[in-house]
């Protein structure tokens, strides 16, 4: 797939207030500073698509990008802020939870990992959380150019353990990715084209 165009939509904290349109939805979600708005500025071809900051947390609402007029990309605020209030950590997980659990036209969520990182407890736990509610989901490893090819398969398959030994009978899909240098782009765009074209067929059945 060839990204064409990306339209910024809408930017809001009720699920009720998203598009109405019945086209295909990725939603991207990850701790604070994993990278995402690098991602999705690498994967769409727009260096300011998303909001980038050396603030972790900066995206607070749900934010809807059309893509290629047929599907859309949703930016999630992130879990796991460490400078925001009890308060504003709840508002976060109410709307995050809800969008998950009511959004019907989800098709795929994609959980960000930092591939430097051992596995932590709350990227852990929130695939869990995807997991026992029959979520679909994939995970993408990101920053895959500060470390070395053989690294990045060593860390993955560290993550793997781990997810085996928390109970998981095998590792999700995942996706190496780095938008310093398009690392995963092809693959991961390949794989919404492929959800996206079965996705409209059988809206025409």
């Amino acid at each position: 797939m060839k990204i064409t165009s990306a339209e910024f939509i809408i930017s809001n904290s009720d699920v009720k207030k998203c598009p109405n349109e019945p086209l295909p939805e990725y939603a991207f979600i990850g701790r604070s500073n994993v990278g995402k708005s690098s991602l999705i500025n690498m994967l769409t071809g727009q260096k300011k698509l998303a909001k980038t900051s050396a603030r972790p947390g900066k995206t607070q609402l749900i934010n809807h990008f059309k893509i290629n007029q047929n599907w859309y990309l949703v930016d999630l605020p992130g879990y796991g802020y460490a400078k925001v209030s009890k308060t504003t950590k709840a508002t976060f997980q109410k709307f995050i939870t809800e969008y998950f659990e009511k959004r019907e036209q989800l098709v795929c969520g994609f959980v960000l990992i930092d591939i430097r990182l051992e596995a932590q407890k709350i990227d852990l736990e929130f695939i869990t959380y995807l997991g026992e509610s029959e979520i679909p989901f994939c995970i993408i490893f990101t920053k895959a150019d500060k470390i070395g090819k053989v690294k990045a398969q060593q860390n993955v398959a560290a993550y793997r353990k781990k997810l085996l030994a928390t109970g998981w009978e095998e590792m999700p899909q995942y996706f190496i990715t780095s938008s310093l240098n398009t690392e995963g782009k092809d693959e991961l765009l390949t794989f919404i084209d492929e959800i996206n074209e079965s996705f409209h067929s059988n809206k025409l059945l």
